[in-house]
């Protein structure tokens, strides 16, 4: 026996070594010992059996109890009482709204799990973005405040009602100014209950202010027409539209809405009946839209507004100084000028500058194109930013004058999130009293003298008006969770107004909303919302002094001009920052870029080169007299001399998951004229050091596969079959596995690539439903991210001397510039194969086929040997390396017990060892099932609806039944763009793409 080993008598005595028990403690949180729980509950090892039940019962669920429905109850009710609304085991939903868009709130035993949009309302009625599809997350967040402050201290709520109406007596009495501070407030019962503490305190003000500003359009429309509104735009009636840097898919304004007009006319219906819109976008990063465009020119931002001088001369036959010296641009220019001039009356210009001179030749172009009216719609306006960028800086003089005597600030941080952060504190210190309705201690709320803390959408009365007509109720789902209290509830308090905040809403509609309406207010509740707008704008004229414009616009543009010029834009993930703490967001990739929890320096890979970066490399970027160091992102599509930086990130006050994530850039920013720019001249210089970016697809090639397929509309037009490569029809097959026979349902999907935008709100719908972990940075650069569907994005580089789609080819190519190339989303997820490579080597049979065409997964049979993952041609299949659930580790995610109340309980948890992978939400096919048995009648198409397809404005996910033919999913897979991916090895997928067609400019 060799004496160097020690050998332990069994298991037990191995658990006690060192060694074993510092593992066990990185790996898993100590269990509490059972005598603990009880004490801490006031028990002891002989409570009996039914006292401590109850004890049980109540530290499981006190939040589930606090959360009965109070819809139509108006106070919490004991579970030894049962809510007759309450069914275990079935949802309710709630209508409500957020952001203005109604939205069913789905609830389980109390608790709201998910969101979706009201299939019933108008304008946005399909789809949600990927903040509305997580936010429910945020109900459940632990980085919140669970009581009032005053000067960081917890007080109850008397007393700091009498500190604020001490307070604001006292400013009164002064004559002081008593601000209020938020960014744009659209709620009718909001406005009232502000205007009810104004009417207490004439001093009183409401100034709005948006961190991502939009001034811009509303200071223009006041010049160009007397309405001082941001119009709705109808991409619906548009054949063509030319964007210059609006990414009006994505950040810019209404994205979803946006998107469910836009792809009207490019989906497969559209394309169907020979009809497809043209889509010209001139930007300087490579944006969401853009990537979506039919064609795109890489500009810098000082030639945003020369494009649009060029276009106006091009289209109005006048002369305007300053146009486009780009050769590329003024070809791309004078083509796009035909199409517009072509399409008078259903053609559409857009930008996306704050420059107040930029919109208003924007405006001059669209009124010479009749773009106003059915496109631009400037009577049923949005009502969705009007913040005024002036107003604001008005207030900091006012402030720093010592002339304000109380402020309070409303859903808005500009310690954070304004240029100026010095003139903002500099302000706040010259402030009598202020105060903050913030959820939470954030940069600016931890700098002030008291938070009120504002109770979540879902737990509040209210209500939103997000267009001109429109009018959305909300409704609480759960009893506040905190300690905490709505605004406009402590508005009222400290007016001497002690009406109920659910009497004052009700009061409000009922005499000002529902008023002719015909509905009550109970039907209001059921329905969601009420619309009372035309259906049609009227046409209006622009007045624009053109010349005085152009002349204006090249004297901005040459501030920027420089060696490099960067654009700050808006990511379709993290937005303005207010959602950094929301894990499911940061996990979610960029839809350009893939990369999460980070933003980054986007480098054209030709400048990347010229200053000596690599992969992973960092540069110093400096602007505006501010400076930080970024990672670096080599950006095809990006244009040269230029960098772009997303703003919302660098938060170092808002929770554990989004403190110090990134860097923040609004600092870079500048005020010209009164108005916030995102453009300014910079220098950009390599750092030391490297940083690993954690992206979940690096792979820049699809090594020759015929995986994406992608013709033009003219090709299409002459043969619809066009680029399909459908492989059958030219192949004899050969089946090594027996058919599989599906009897009654077979569940497929068709996934329309010409409707997918890559938003990625599918991706959060579907870990949302599917209660998928966030993993957090590091392990997704391990490449570990558990996303049961992944949007992958291609690009195709575009020469003089055709298309350059190869690794290989485009090493070749070192002296290309990078700019001009094409993008393609492709949603991919488990394909369902009915000839499953998976199935035949699980040697437990933990993955299997059922008589419905669906790939299961048995979870307590795999033991995690991964030969499914390797066996997989699609890389769908996702591996549980930790209990994410349920491992210290993660703890800034979601994983604690608190967090756990998010998850929907007809999906289980997975445990570390097992594979995981997309089910096609067998439980929400289950459940429709079980309701078409309850009303004894057949399963219809449309009873069942996917997580991502319910989440999908687009459309481009289209799920059923294929064995009944008049299914919407049969319809499209009949369609001539259909293929299937690799189907040359014969596995046979059971989901169906549709060819991508760009309506490109024919030479």
């Amino acid at each position: 026996m060799d004496s160097n080993k020690k050998y332990w008598k069994g298991l037990e005595e191995l658990q006690q070594t060192p060694a074993f028990v510092e593992n066990k403690k990185g790996e898993f949180a100590e269990p509490i010992p059972v005598e603990d729980v009880l004490n801490e509950a006031g028990l002891s090892t002989r409570t009996p059996r039914r006292d401590f039940l109850k004890a049980l019962g109540f530290g499981l669920g006190a939040v589930t109890l606090a959360a009965c429905n109070r819809t139509p109850v108006h106070k919490a009710v004991p579970y030894v009482i049962k809510p007759e609304e309450v069914t275990p085991g079935i949802p309710n939903f709630y209508a409500s709204s957020f952001n203005g868009q109604s939205v069913l709130v789905r609830t389980r035993e109390g608790r709201p799990i998910s969101l979706t949009a009201n299939p019933n309302s108008i304008g946005l009625n399909q789809g949600t973005d990927a903040i509305t599809s997580a936010v429910v997350l945020d109900l459940y967040d632990m980085s919140k405040l669970q009581n009032p402050q005053l000067d960081g201290k917890d007080v109850d709520w008397s007393t700091l009602d009498k500190t604020v109406i001490d307070a604001l007596n006292k400013a009164a009495a002064a004559g002081k100014q008593i601000a209020i501070v938020s960014n744009t407030v659209n709620s009718p019962t909001a406005l009232a209950a502000i205007a009810t503490f104004t009417a207490k305190y004439p001093t009183a003000v409401h100034i709005q202010v948006d961190a991502v500003s939009y001034s811009g359009i509303i200071e223009a429309n006041r010049a160009s027409f007397g309405k001082a509104v941001i119009p709705s735009y109808h991409f619906a009636n548009a054949n063509v539209v030319v964007s210059v840097a609006a990414d009006f898919l994505g950040s810019w304004l209404a994205g979803e809405e946006h998107t469910q007009d836009y792809i009207r006319n490019r989906d497969y219906k559209s394309l169907k009946n020979g009809k497809m819109s043209r889509h010209i976008q001139f930007e300087s990063g490579l944006s969401m839209t853009g990537s979506n465009a039919d064609v795109r020119i890489a500009i810098k931002p000082s030639e945003e507004g020369a494009v649009l001088v060029s276009l106006y001369n091009a289209i109005t036959g006048q002369s305007l100084a300053g146009g486009v010296s780009n050769k590329k641009a003024q070809t791309a220019i004078t083509l796009a000028a035909k199409e517009l001039t072509n399409n008078r009356g259903n053609a559409l210009v857009v930008a996306g500058s704050n420059d107040v001179n930029i919109q208003l030749l924007a405006n001059a172009i669209n009124s010479a194109l009749g773009a106003y009216g059915a496109i631009i719609d400037l009577d049923n306006y949005s009502k969705q930013f009007q913040g005024s960028d002036a107003a604001f800086q008005q207030f900091l003089s006012t402030a720093a004058a010592g002339q304000v005597g109380a402020a309070f600030f409303l859903n808005s941080n500009p310690v954070y999130d304004y240029v100026k952060a010095n003139d903002v504190t500099n302000a706040l210190s010259k402030i009598d009293f202020t105060l903050s309705f913030a959820d939470r201690a954030d940069e600016t709320a931890s700098t002030l003298k008291a938070i009120a803390p504002a109770s979540s959408f879902l737990e509040s009365w209210g209500d939103a008006s997000a267009k001109e007509g429109y009018f959305t109720i909300v409704q609480p789902t759960i009893n506040p969770v905190f300690n905490t209290r709505q605004a406009e509830q402590s508005l009222l308090v400290w007016a001497g107004d002690n009406t109920n905040i659910y009497d004052f809403v009700r009061k409000n509609w009922e005499e000002n909303i529902l008023a002719g309406t015909g509905k009550s207010w109970n039907e209001v509740l059921q329905l969601g919302f009420i619309y009372k707008g035309s259906s049609v704008g009227s046409s209006y004229t622009a007045n624009v002094d053109v010349n005085a414009v152009a002349n204006a616009i090249g004297t901005t543009s040459k501030t920027i001009v420089g060696d490099f010029e960067l654009k700050l834009y808006e990511s379709t993930v993290m937005r303005d920052g207010r959602y950094a703490n929301n894990a499911f967001l940061q996990e979610l990739p960029d839809p350009v870029s893939k990369v999460t929890w980070d933003n980054y320096a986007a480098l054209n890979p030709r400048d990347a080169e010229k200053i000596g970066l690599g992969e992973n490399g960092k540069v110093t970027v400096e602007a505006n007299g501010y400076s930080v160091e970024l990672p670096v992102v080599l950006q095809p599509g990006q244009a040269l001399g230029t960098v772009s930086v997303a703003v919302g990130y660098g938060r170092t006050k808002v929770g554990k998951a989004g403190n110090n994530v990134g860097q923040n850039a609004y600092p870079f920013a500048r005020l010209v004229n009164g108005s916030v720019q995102f453009e300014a001249k910079a220098n950009v210089a390599k750092a030391s050091g490297t940083y690993e970016l954690a992206q979940t697809q690096t792979h820049h090639t699809i090594e020759g596969r015929n995986i994406i397929r992608e013709t033009t509309f003219a090709k299409y037009l002459k043969d619809p079959n066009s680029e399909s490569g459908r492989f059958a029809d030219s192949h004899k097959t050969y089946d090594l596995w027996n058919k599989f026979e599906s009897p009654g349902h077979k569940w497929v999907m068709a996934i329309d690539l010409n409707a997918c935008t890559g938003c990625g709100s599918c991706i959060v719908a579907c870990s949302v439903e599917n209660n998928v972990p966030v993993v957090g940075r590091d392990e997704v650069r391990r490449r570990r991210e558990m996303h049961w569907l992944r949007i992958d994005r291609y690009y195709t580089l575009e020469t003089e001397g055709g298309r350059l789609t190869e690794e290989k080819e485009i090493a070749k190519a070192s002296d290309y510039d990078y700019e001009d190339v094409t993008v393609v989303h492709q949603p991919m997820l488990c394909q369902h194969c009915d000839h499953a490579p998976c199935e035949t080597v699980c040697p437990v049979l933990a993955t299997v086929h059922s008589s419905e065409g669906l790939n299961h997964m048995a979870y307590n049979r795999c033991f995690g040997t991964r030969y499914c993952a390797n066996n997989c041609p699609f890389k769908v299949r996702r591996f549980n390396w930790f209990n994410y659930w349920n491992d210290s580790r993660f703890d800034n995610y979601l994983n604690n017990e608190f967090t756990q109340l998010v998850l929907n309980p007809d999906v289980t948890t997975r445990s570390r060892g097992v594979m995981e992978k997309c089910s096609m939400c067998i439980q929400r096919i289950q459940g429709g099932k079980l309701q078409a048995k309850m009303e004894n009648r057949k399963l219809r198409d449309g009873d069942v609806k996917m997580a991502c397809q319910e989440a999908c404005s687009a459309n481009a996910i289209i799920f059923g039944d294929v064995n009944d033919p008049e299914s919407e999913v049969s319809k499209a897979l009949r369609n001539e763009r259909v293929y299937y991916v690799l189907e040359e090895i014969n596995v046979q997928p059971n989901i169906g793409y549709m060819t991508k067609v760009r309506n490109t400019f024919e030479a």
